[in-house]
């Protein structure tokens, strides 16, 4: 019986296939010094061990079949507004990205007010950028215009 636990554990099972396979191209290193594709092939290990527990154990769920896809919509903007910050990060730059992308969610998906939705998406993407590039040195990527 396909239930919505089981679909979910499945499609982490895929994903986590398609991340060890894409883990090829990056250098394992050793115990000692690990290479870049250490960490993303750890974490898909892990993913896939749970995405298996999962199917195995998700049978007591939902049925498929039974679900409301009223909320289909909106998952699927929040997906593209993904999609977007994706395709937009090295184009535009971190800052720009997150932005644009919060202002979108937060103002348009979610309805708040305008001072809210201003203060909240500058205050995260100025806030995580200096989070992320400053204090924990993970570079960040910069847009044409300096963000």
């Amino acid at each position: 019986m396909l239930t919505i636990d089981r679909a979910g554990g499945g499609a982490l099972v895929l994903l986590a296939l398609w991340v060890l396979w894409e883990c090829r191209r990056l250098p394992l290193g050793s115990w000692r010094e690990p290479g870049p594709g250490a960490f993303p092939a750890a974490l898909a290990l892990v993913a896939l061990g749970l995405g298996i527990a999962i199917v195995a154990f998700g049978g007591r769920a939902t049925r498929l079949g039974d679900v409301d896809w009223r909320e289909t919509r909106r998952a699927l903007v929040i997906v593209a507004a993904g999609a977007f910050l994706t395709l937009g990060l090295e184009r535009v730059g971190y800052r720009l990205s997150v932005l644009v992308m919060l202002l979108f969610l937060v103002g348009a998906v979610e309805r708040r007010g305008l001072v809210t939705t201003a203060a909240f998406a500058a205050g995260m993407a100025w806030g995580s950028f200096y989070l992320f590039n400053t204090l924990l040195k993970v570079p960040l990527p910069v847009g044409p215009l300096g963000f």
